[in-house]
């Protein structure tokens, strides 16, 4: 993903510059074979859990059809909602899991992983936030863990955003949208940008975060509370 013509754009940020060099090699590996259903699923039962609290219940969700590796949107749609509960899902989620099936009966998210490919990341997003409980930055995450999609610059996500802030020395978080803004010289390969951003903020964790710039970029910040609020983050 790092190959001449993204260094070429990249590297006409000194600060981007700095955290390649720093961060080393992209090692950002996408899994086209998961289908949008399962990963969607997968998403679901993430929101506002922890890793471990959010695998133990897809465990003893994926338990409920075995043999079956992973049940059909039919399946799911028929299983009532007392197992569901059982295995962990509050009654939100149900009915996002639900309303995903459902879409997922009737095309709107496609079954394969090909047919999702076809479509522009635009048409993607519009398609899928279609779904209760499924939001841009989840579909965000789908473009660049799944589909490898090189330009998604994730600019509601608290990591990018706090990444931002560090790299570039700011005295709190940059508003999405002037993130947005400032990130349009990275095009297109701001799933970089994405991926470095995070790498950022392990390396300010371990004291080997280069120095900011002496001069700031000029973008418009939240409140300073912003910086505490936590937010939604991708490990990888």
């Amino acid at each position: 993903m790092l190959n001449a013509a993204a260094r070429r754009v990249l590297g006409t940020d000194p600060v981007m510059t700095a955290l390649i060099a720093a961060a080393g090699r992209c090692r950002l590996e996408p899994q086209p074979a998961t289908p949008p259903f399962e990963y969607l699923v997968r998403a679901i039962a993430h929101q506002q859990l922890n890793g471990t609290a959010a695998a133990r219940i897809l465990e003893r969700f994926r338990a409920l059809y075995a043999p079956v590796a992973f049940p059909a949107p039919a399946r799911l749609l028929a299983t009532p909602e007392e197992q569901l509960r059982s295995v962990g899902f509050s009654a939100g989620k149900i009915r996002a899991l639900r309303d995903l099936a459902a879409h997922a009966e009737s095309g709107v998210v496609p079954a394969g992983t090909a047919e999702l490919a076809a479509l522009e990341d635009a048409a993607i997003i519009e398609r899928l936030t279609a779904v209760r409980g499924i939001g841009r930055w989840t579909v965000e995450m789908l473009l660049i863990f799944q589909l490898g999609r090189r330009d998604v610059l994730s600019v509601d996500d608290f990591g990018v955003r706090n990444g931002f802030r560090l790299a570039y020395g700011l005295s709190g978080l940059p508003r999405a949208r002037a993130l947005a803004e400032f990130g349009t010289r990275w095009a297109p390969h701001r799933t970089l940008a994405t991926w470095y951003l995070w790498r950022a903020v392990d390396l300010a964790k371990t004291g080997t975060l280069p120095a900011p710039p002496r001069r700031r970029p000029r973008v418009a910040l939240e409140p300073r509370r912003a910086v505490q609020s936590g937010g939604r983050r991708r490990r990888v």
